[in-house]
């Protein structure tokens, strides 16, 4: 049996091999070398240069405000959806996942329609006399955009930890005389926090390294700390730069990997 289990393993241990560990030491190699392939740390220290610390700086402000917005939309809705009895398999949570289901450059493209200056919101403001939104090539454009895509996956993980609270321990805060707001700070709020962090984690990473974003909604105007990673491999052809950028981005993706280790211990946040 213990056999049988590892050759049913070995197609998934071909592909974590092939496309993340193989790429991983790949972007270690190239961003702790040089030209000549000599050990340095000038590639990660690239991104003390003014250029690349304004792109760090906006893509970190852009996600912290993402993510806040997401929360805020997130939590009350999943509130909702638990105080309806809405299971895991029902429509109304098909209906925030569908949106997943669709390409996410088609999603943003989407976005890119309907926000441009001759968009169909312009369109419909234009037809009711109405002055003009022109936030397209804005960071507000591009904010919209991450929250657009990256708001189901706050909501899923906070929904299913509030699904999975014990409503017996919520009656008994009400029978001991807890109000709604002692209830919710006291009880729903601290056995949410690893949902919350899960959430936290899932929005902000893509939304600190999105670079479709930022080019299609802030019409490569806005550069962004993902978008001069990308112009380092395609545009520079220069890899050790790039790969030096993208290892000081994982030191976000692991402080993220850290936080879920300590809050969400049983991946409850997590599982959905």
């Amino acid at each position: 049996m213990k056999n049988s289990k590892r050759l049913l393993a070995g197609p998934y241990l071909f592909w974590a091999v092939s496309f993340i560990i193989i790429p991983l030491i790949m972007i270690f190699y190239y961003g702790l070398t040089d030209n000549d392939g000599k050990f340095t740390w000038m590639n990660l220290a690239k991104i003390t240069t003014p250029e690349n610390l304004k792109a760090l700086g906006l893509a970190l402000l852009l996600a912290f405000v993402s993510t806040v917005i997401c929360l805020i939309l997130a939590y009350p809705l999943a509130m909702i959806l638990v105080g309806r009895n809405v299971n895991q398999s029902s429509f109304v949570v098909l209906v925030f996942i569908l949106p997943m289901w669709m390409n996410f450059l088609l999603r943003t493209l989407a976005w890119q329609n309907l926000l441009e200056k001759n968009g169909v919101i312009n369109s419909v403001l234009h037809f009711f006399g109405l002055p003009s939104w022109n936030i397209i090539n804005t960071p507000t454009a591009i904010i919209l955009g991450m929250v657009y895509n990256f708001l189901p996956f706050m909501v899923l993980p906070i929904y299913n930890v509030l699904v999975k609270i014990d409503k017996d321990v919520i009656s008994a805060a009400r029978d001991l005389g807890a109000g709604n707001i002692q209830t919710f700070t006291k009880i729903i709020l601290p056995l949410s926090v690893p949902g919350i962090i899960s959430g936290i984690t899932m929005v902000f990473v893509p939304a600190l390294t999105t670079f479709v974003i930022s080019n299609l909604l802030g019409g490569s105007k806005i550069l962004l700390i993902g978008n001069v990673i990308e112009q380092e491999f395609q545009q520079g052809s220069n890899w050790h730069v790039g790969s030096g950028l993208s290892l000081v981005l994982m030191i976000f993706i692991i402080a993220s990997m850290a936080l879920i280790a300590k809050y969400d211990k049983d991946g409850e946040g997590t599982a959905f």
